[in-house]
């Protein structure tokens, strides 16, 4: 099992590499099959700060490629997720489930929108996978991943671009900080906008009753 296990994950490796000398193209495949749940030895993110350190002038052109292929194999993921239904989700612990399912009914769109932008180790895979079970509205779960995908990939290109092999270790210094103030934010904004909303209907219930 174990030798199985090795062949598999040393041809993923060949793969990568050989579609990484691609540039752009190569990162789009690579980011399309990992959010596909085909998991790409180096992972886009190290793709991308490769690419974008060898080739500075060309960031924004790998940043632009790394979040169609993310999207783009996001939405894939989410449609077959959405055909299969709840059998998709056995893969995750039933608490895990939960837990996604409890954000899903709370927050709707925005929960996908928060895990997309949160750093690593963070299971964005199952928020998509029951955004499709849960049907949850396509074009606003796409704007939310291609939103979520363009600010990390920005942030990780750019360090790679200016920084070089020090980008890595400055990301994984800074990043968790940057995206769960993100997060944070995200909510906030999300709570206070309904908030007005909630305030705006009480008022205007308020004169109408008045009026009448």
């Amino acid at each position: 099992m174990k030798s199985i296990i090795h062949k598999i994950t040393g041809g993923l490796t060949k793969i990568s590499h050989f579609l990484a000398s691609f540039g752009p193209f190569g990162l789009l495949t690579i980011a399309f099959l990992d959010s596909l749940m085909i998991p790409m030895p180096g992972g886009v993110d190290g793709v991308l700060m490769l690419l974008a350190a060898s080739k500075p002038s060309w960031m924004l052109i790998y940043v632009a490629a790394a979040m169609i292929g993310s999207t783009a194999g996001s939405v894939g993921l989410y449609r077959i997720s959405r055909r299969a239904g709840h059998r998709a989700l056995r893969r995750f612990s039933e608490s895990k489930q939960k837990q996604v399912k409890d954000l899903i009914d709370r927050y709707d769109v925005l929960s996908v929108l928060v895990a997309s932008v949160m750093p690593p180790p963070f299971p964005l895979k199952v928020f998509i996978v029951s955004a499709g079970v849960f049907r949850l509205n396509l074009l606003r779960f796409t704007i939310a991943i291609a939103a979520g995908r363009t600010f990390r990939y920005l942030l990780e290109g750019y360090l790679a671009a200016r920084y070089g092999e020090q980008a890595k270790e400055l990301l994984a210094r800074y990043y968790p900080s940057i995206g769960i103030t993100l997060a944070v934010l995200i909510i906030i904004a999300f709570v206070a906008k309904n908030l007005m909303r909630r305030n705006a209907a009480a008022k205007a219930s308020a004169i109408s009753e008045a009026e009448g």
